[in-house]
């Protein structure tokens, strides 16, 4: 047994060292777009805005659940080559899986409802005023954004259809440009870094604002781990799992490892990349907006305030890293959206009229005048209802050695992901009290 462990590891290392695992990255950057949402944007500018630095550390440990998390997922689509929710249809009762199914699809709505809207602000922050110069109210330029967002999002969703890498590459795209636009904005606003490495690793909440910064800090977590895209990594690994079986000369087993092990430095790459772009949304907060006498706590208002602090192109930039922000995550909930009611339901369900059915409440919201930003804040409590509905039976499938055989999870991460689960649904009911009692 040890020969053969190290014969394999031999193969996985000879494979890093021929590139062979940069035809494997792709998968977790696709899922970690959810982790740089607008939602993200919000809580990441208020964290910043009110307690400075202070609240780094809940990034930092948000990462660490959330490559968990997403490796769970995509070691389960892999293993056994079936997404989470055909999964659960398989190994469930029908009661259970309709249930499981009509929480996943509420949170999947309700997601794609927020990235939408979150694209259509991007896109009125870049180009509404001129518009609003022009006589155009708010209203009206806010339904043309969303407009012009949807058919943006329609041709992200095209390049599906010259290859599932090609649309990978379209979100690491833009996955790149909100990491460019925030190197930038750091670069102009000079933060402390000793003070910041500081707050990273030490667990601290505001002492003189303890239930405020802890309200902040769940909400940080709330945005952070999304459940749609728990669903949707178990699928996108399918592609690059139908190629890797199909080599010869290869034990099956062998290359489940292989592809374990290329995906999870695909997820630790992709993870760690969003906790950076995160951790510099609450740096540049931090020092940018921390002097003000009343704390920024919207993304509209942030904008408004970088201009005049730090020049034009400081708000510009802001301005394009959310468009980024609203586009691929919008692209990946309806990607969610279609692997979720195929999975469950045993259907064929094309994405582009999941895209457009989508596209109509969305619609609907901003033409009668409702408050995008509040809505954002209304789907941060819609997905802490449905989260536990999806890592619960994740981590019930990855430990079933009926499901996982030698591959199912040991001790260490079973007890490594109840502790998360734990953690994660503890503080998103303390989030949901918390708001239930207006504090």
């Amino acid at each position: 047994m040890a020969n053969l462990l190290i014969g394999e590891e031999k193969k996985f290392w000879r494979g890093f060292r021929r590139n062979e695992i940069w035809a494997y990255f792709g998968p977790a950057f696709v899922a970690s777009v959810a982790y740089i949402d607008p939602g993200n944007f919000a809580t990441n500018i208020e964290g910043g805005s009110r307690f400075g630095y202070r609240l780094l550390w809940v990034l930092l440990w948000s990462n660490a659940m959330a490559i968990l998390i997403q490796y769970l997922s995509a070691k389960l689509g892999i293993v056994t080559g079936l997404t989470l929710p055909q999964n659960c249809r398989k190994h469930f009762s029908r009661p259970m899986t309709w249930f499981l199914w009509a929480t996943a699809e509420i949170a999947a709505i309700a997601t794609d409802l927020a990235e939408f809207l979150g694209a259509a602000l991007g896109m009125y922050l870049l180009f509404g005023p001129a518009m609003l110069a022009h006589g155009w109210s708010k209203t009206e330029t806010m339904v043309i954004a969303a407009v012009i967002s949807a058919v943006l999002v329609f041709v992200i969703l095209a390049l599906d259809l010259a290859g599932y890498q090609w649309l990978e590459r379209g979100i690491m795209v833009f996955v790149g440009v909100i990491g460019v636009c925030y190197a930038f904005e750091i670069f102009l606003v000079h933060p402390d870094w000793k003070v910041a490495a500081f707050y990273t690793l030490i667990p601290t909440l505001d002492p003189k604002e303890i239930h405020a910064s802890l309200y902040v800090a769940v909400g940080m977590l709330g945005a952070t781990v999304m459940p749609h895209v728990v669903y949707l990594h178990s699928a996108l690994v399918q592609p690059r799992r139908d190629v890797l079986l199909k080599q010869p000369k290869i034990e099956g087993s062998s290359r489940r490892r292989s592809y374990l092990h290329f995906e999870l430095i695909d997820v630790f790459a992709a993870m760690n990349g969003a906790w950076l772009i995160n951790s510099a949304m609450i740096i540049m907060a931090a020092v940018a907006f921390g002097h003000l006498a009343n704390p920024v706590t919207t993304i509209e208002e942030a904008h408004h305030t970088l201009g005049p602090l730090l020049g034009p192109a400081a708000a510009t930039v802001f301005a394009v890293a959310l468009l980024c922000s609203g586009l691929s995550s919008s692209t990946v909930g309806v990607m969610a959206g279609q692997v979720i009611i195929e999975g469950f339901l045993d259907i064929k369900f094309s994405i582009f009229l999941r895209r457009l059915i989508t596209i109509i409440p969305a619609l609907i919201v901003i033409a009668v005048g409702l408050d995008p930003l509040k809505i954002l804040i209304l789907s941060q409590v819609v997905l802490s209802f449905a989260l536990p509905f999806a890592l619960v039976p994740l981590l019930v499938l990855t430990s079933r050695t009926s499901v996982m055989h030698s591959f199912a999870s040991a001790r260490r991460t079973r007890i490594a992901g109840w502790v998360s689960v734990g953690i994660i649904v503890t503080l998103n009911v303390v989030l949901l009290g918390q708001i239930a009692l207006g504090q």
